[in-house]
């Protein structure tokens, strides 16, 4: 069978991901006032952060879709199946402050779960936010509807009224309106300040281990 491209009106495209599912007629509504929230916050000074689990990654010598430099003829030799190991996967939970523009990354090692999430968060404050928000009395905390902080998942709500009484803080949680996740401030950022291994993946590295990242990111 021949198959013949016309010059001009054809091209070797992949997937778009763009269909979100149903718009809700509030959603403009919905998101002018999450940024008018957060506007107050970073005003008055106080931290505003958003929150997200990343992709899972594979630890060991597995294939990923990045790629890098290397001299001819020398690839990175990888396992050709990429079923899970003794090694297990690396979870990360990635912290954005706003204000700062700067990120926080924990990398987990058995599941999503809210008390890791809040473990992050806490992680994050300790080690970055208290000292760039030494007066502050209340915390924004902006992420999707599903998964480790979901808006209906119940240990999230309460690790977090954990951490507001051990910190003080007095913290508001705003969700994405469904089916807009993808708009989150953390998808075209991309910031590890403590997980070297995992930046190593984004230039097509494999994982080949935890590593000193996960040791300074595991709360």
């Amino acid at each position: 069978m021949a198959l013949r491209i016309s010059a001009g009106c054809d091209s070797h495209d992949g997937k778009q991901p763009e269909k979100g599912g149903a718009t809700h007629p509030d959603r403009d509504g919905q998101f002018r006032y999450l940024n008018d929230l957060a506007d107050d916050f970073v005003d008055a000074g106080e931290p505003v952060i958003s929150v997200d689990t990343k992709k899972k990654e594979l630890i060991g010598e597995f294939a990923n879709k990045a790629k890098e430099w290397h001299p001819a003829g020398t690839p990175v030799r990888v396992s050709t199946h990429d079923f899970v190991t003794d090694l297990g996967r690396a979870i990360p939970y990635n912290v954005y402050d706003i204000a700062h523009n700067e990120g926080w990354v924990s990398v987990g090692d058995t599941a999503d779960t809210a008390e890791f999430a809040v473990a992050a968060i806490r992680q994050w404050w300790t080690q970055m936010g208290a000292a760039r928000f030494p007066n502050a009395t209340r915390l924004l905390i902006t992420c999707d509807g599903g998964g480790s902080n979901g808006s209906r998942v119940r240990a999230w709500k309460a690790q977090l009224a954990e951490f507001a009484a051990e910190t003080g803080l007095h913290i508001t949680v705003c969700h994405y309106p469904p089916g807009t996740s993808r708009r989150s401030v953390l998808r075209p950022v991309v910031s590890l300040c403590c997980a070297p291994d995992a930046a190593r993946s984004l230039y097509g590295a494999p994982d080949v281990s935890f590593g000193a990242s996960s040791d300074k990111a595991r709360p």
